[in-house]
């Protein structure tokens, strides 16, 4: 099994701490910036960062979807961690200044992929297609911080 990984990243027009609040509002904003790939979409505890237990449906492709329950942390300031219970895959989102009122958000997400013949499709082909999605969520994140 090979670890497979996709990094999106960008550059939005609002303070750190406004858009690192914004993305660990699970009970608000987050919901509100997911694109039609996410369904599902349930916090089962907390709801703001840390200590957030949150569920959902990821439809990656036609054919894939993903069941996830992911559990929320903030290892360091301007960091979440979102790891499944589900499987392999883990999400970073990290927010760092950018210049006056800007911050940078990079979102890292990596997981074990097979071993075989499908792992390196999926290797291949995954990254792109979890980007794509990745950059959904982000420029509907900048739309709803930038207002």
């Amino acid at each position: 099994m090979a670890q497979v990984e996709s990094t999106t990243e960008r550059i939005v027009a609002a303070d750190a701490e406004t858009v690192f609040d914004a993305l660990a509002d699970y009970s608000g904003t987050r919901g509100r910036v997911l694109p039609e790939q996410y369904s599902e979409y349930e916090v089962r505890e907390g709801g703001d960062g840390e200590g957030t237990l949150v569920h959902w449906k990821l439809q990656a492709t036609s054919k894939r979807v993903r069941d996830c329950l992911l559990e929320v942390t903030e290892p360091s300031d301007g960091e979440l961690v979102e790891k499944d219970r589900n499987s392999s895959m883990v999400t970073t989102w990290r927010v760092t200044p950018a210049g006056e009122g800007r911050s940078r958000v990079v979102v890292t997400t990596t997981w074990q992929g097979a071993g075989d013949i499908g792992g390196f499709f999926e290797k291949t082909f995954a990254p792109k297609g979890l980007a794509r999605i990745h950059d959904a969520v982000l420029a509907r994140l900048a739309a709803e911080v930038e207002k």
